[in-house]
């Protein structure tokens, strides 16, 4: 037996994309860590599983508001909440295989229901929804070097720090040191960032589970939080939408957040392939990994 799948990217944070509308397959941590591996499998930063809400014991009460669950998976096979570039290629998945057209649908995920835009011009926007800010002082380190960093979850946990200089980051092939432990308890997404221009920043990231990844979205959103914060221009304060460019290694994506809180993601999304896996070297991928 085969299994159909695709490969897809937004900013170059790729991603297999695995059908699975009746949630059938047995997606264990060691097949999504096979099917990433970028040498002897596919490769990717993760695995988006598709699965209808209703056929997913963790979805099933979203289903009303959402048809689609991304249950999405880290490249080493572990499970995340959310994934902000997962999403928007999650929804240009579901309209190239023709569940849903051009304008608004509505996307579950384990971090709540997204709502989804996909325009006429390519490009999709997420709605993020509202970052929280807990208190506390956090800091991450590089070698010698030691930043204060804001803490940003977006039904994931970042940690935000501003450097002089994007090579400081280092070569973030293994998770940034950060403290005090009891900050992050399940690990953290890491971004060290930069300013480009007025309301205008560039990042790099260490993605929990996957290494350094070409872009993160929900990174991005942490990263355009911090942002807004440093920089005085809270909407909630101001009452007026705030718009940040957030250049990551593998493009730009656009981040703005409005008064009320919600957070929007505007960025392209793209299906690259797609074909069957073989069941044969997946049992025999497997068997090695054991």
């Amino acid at each position: 037996m085969s299994i159909p799948f695709l490969k897809g990217h937004g900013t170059e944070n790729d991603f297999v994309i695995v059908p699975d509308p009746d949630n059938a397959l047995d997606l264990t941590p060691a097949t999504v860590a096979a099917l990433c591996d970028r040498r002897a499998g596919i490769g990717a930063d993760g695995v988006l599983h598709v699965v209808r809400s209703a056929a997913h014991p963790e979805a099933k009460g979203m289903a009303a508001d959402a048809e689609w669950f991304m249950d999405y998976r880290n490249g080493d096979g572990s499970i995340a909440e959310m994934c902000g570039n997962g999403v928007r290629v999650f929804a240009r998945y579901l309209q190239h295989a023709g569940h849903v057209t051009e304008g608004d649908l509505a996307v579950a995920t384990r971090g709540g229901v997204k709502k989804v835009h996909i325009a006429k011009d390519g490009d999709v926007t997420v709605g993020m929804g509202s970052a929280r800010l807990p208190e506390g002082d956090v800091t991450v380190s590089v070698g010698d070097r030691t930043w204060p960093a804001r803490n940003v979850n977006m039904g994931n946990p970042h940690a935000v720090a501003f450097v002089e200089d994007l090579a400081h980051a280092g070569d973030l092939y293994t998770p940034p040191p950060f403290s005090p432990p009891s900050a992050y308890p399940e690990g953290v997404n890491v971004e060290f960032v930069v300013d480009r221009g007025p309301r205008h920043v560039a990042m790099r990231v260490h993605e929990r589970g996957s290494g350094e990844t070409r872009s993160c979205g929900t990174g991005a959103c942490a990263v355009a939080v911090a942002a807004i914060r440093r920089d005085g221009a809270d909407p909630a304060a101001t009452g007026t939408p705030v718009t940040y460019t957030v250049d990551v290694p593998g493009g730009r994506l656009v981040i703005t957040e409005r008064p009320d809180g919600e957070i929007e993601m505007t960025g392209p999304a793209v299906i690259v392939a797609e074909g069957e896996i073989d069941a044969e070297w997946l049992e025999n991928a497997l068997r090695r990994a054991d």
